[in-house]
């Protein structure tokens, strides 16, 4: 589950992420002031972080440069300031991406994920390759090989395979993986899930019949396992 620091002094602010972020699987954290977030942080070592610049204690910079002295996790700056100098003063402090208020939910969401994907794949650059029995996982090169030779993936079957592998050992709900490999508009298609895995495990497992890496979980999701 990923987990998701919410820092805002504007309780309607923090109800209305708290709620859409809970309702999609996000494990969500509050904090109204510079020094509850930086507590929480250091408590919940958080996946992503979304950070409001104007706090009644601190202000929100010099509570990004505490995050950035030890956390490399994604920050999405919130802030009602327009200013061209003030984005690039938090982009410069260390923010990933910068949110105008007010905002819509569906777009906040959509850069939420692209931080989440950004931070998974920062995560993942001192072990880009993932070797199973039957098969290997380059992760940097996008390549999968069996038996020594290249297998060829299609777009979508990579985008499902390497969703499943960057979470190795943990379970993938449906329609996260939907959401993540097609698109919110796809959240309730779980057909295509169980095509195109069947046409992963025909790829990639030994024994497609009976898998070892390609596992379903019934009614929840789907695992990968080295």
């Amino acid at each position: 589950m990923t987990r998701v620091l919410v820092i805002d002094d504007e309780p309607q602010i923090l109800r209305a992420l708290r709620i859409n972020l809970s309702v999609r699987g996000y494990d969500v954290t509050t904090a109204a002031t510079g020094a509850a977030a930086l507590r929480a942080a250091a408590d919940t070592h958080p996946d992503v972080i979304v950070l409001d610049l104007g706090l009644p204690d601190i202000d929100g910079i010099e509570v990004l440069a505490g995050l950035r002295g030890w956390s490399t996790a994604p920050v999405i700056v919130l802030s009602a300031r327009t200013d061209s100098a003030d984005k690039v003063e938090a982009l410069d402090a260390g923010a990933d991406d910068y949110v105008i208020k007010p905002f819509g939910m569906d777009e906040f969401l959509a850069r939420l994920r692209a931080a989440v994907r950004r931070g998974a794949a920062a995560a993942e650059t001192d072990e880009p390759v993932v070797v199973t029995a039957s098969f290997t996982v380059d992760l940097a090169a996008k390549r999968v090989l069996k038996d020594g030779a290249e297998v060829h993936l299609t777009p979508t079957e990579w985008g499902m395979l390497e969703m499943l592998v960057r979470n190795r050992g943990k379970l993938v709900g449906r329609k996260e993986l939907l959401r993540e490999v097609w698109g919110p508009a796809y959240a309730t298609e779980t057909h295509y899930l169980r095509v195109y895995l069947a046409q992963l495990r025909r790829k990639l497992e030994d024994d497609p019949a009976h898998p070892k890496h390609l596992l379903t979980e019934a009614g929840m999701g789907y695992r990968f396992q080295e």
